[in-house]
């Protein structure tokens, strides 16, 4: 089993050779050199384990000041490894932003080893645009979202860059950015000098298996 920290070391060299090395989110590289990216690993094998460390991450998410911690990647290594089960699992994670009077404050974006887009075949290059190497919600505050679209010129030309980007990548070039799970032995996080001794704005979940 791959323990916290070379979950996060895999999903920081993602974030770093595909998501802003390719350019798929313009608004990624602000807060990931200011170190406003929090990693958050759940060991949850269960619904209700996960729904409980989800709404741990979206309470704290919104009790940090953005400057501190603008964004959070809810990392589930050992859970909904199947795209259906972890698609219908959005239904409950925004039913979680509803309760906790969040809808319009938090959203979620999901991200899957084998996303697909409606209509697509699952080996379609574009699907990789939102595969990570593990199960994974991105919570956003709205307001970020806002001001970044704002910022961008043309924001809605994003998505078709993306396929173009994708298109001329091939699943060759995608597998050789070596993004997938065990791929990064060490991945620095940025701002780890600001937490001596672990990597910084990291998480783990009190559902974390015995460790030997």
């Amino acid at each position: 089993m791959m323990d916290d920290k070379a979950v996060v070391a895999d999903t920081v060299a993602w974030l770093e050779r595909a998501v802003i090395g390719l350019n798929l989110c313009p608004f990624a590289k602000s807060v990931h050199v200011k170190g406003q990216v929090h990693y958050a690993v759940s060991r949850a094998t269960s619904e209700s384990d996960l729904l409980t460390d989800l709404i741990q991450e979206l309470k704290a998410l919104v009790a940090h000041a953005d400057k501190e911690r603008d964004t959070t990647l809810f990392i589930v290594p050992d859970y909904l490894q199947d795209f259906l089960d972890f698609n219908d699992f959005l239904d409950v994670a925004d039913q979680a932003l509803v309760d906790l009077d969040l809808d319009g404050v938090l959203q979620i974006a999901s991200l899957h080893p084998d996303y697909q887009f409606a209509g697509t075949r699952p080996d379609d290059v574009t699907n990789f645009t939102n595969r990570a190497p593990y199960p994974t919600l991105h919570l956003l505050r709205e307001d970020s979202i806002d001001r970044a679209v704002d910022a961008f010129p043309n924001p809605e030309s994003i998505f078709d860059t993306n396929m173009q980007t994708m298109q001329a990548l091939g699943v060759a070039g995608w597998h050789a950015l070596k993004v997938g799970p065990g791929n990064s032995a060490e991945v620095p996080v940025a701002g780890a000098e600001k937490l001596p001794g672990r990597p910084a704005d990291v998480a783990s979940s009190d559902h974390d298996c015995a460790k030997n």
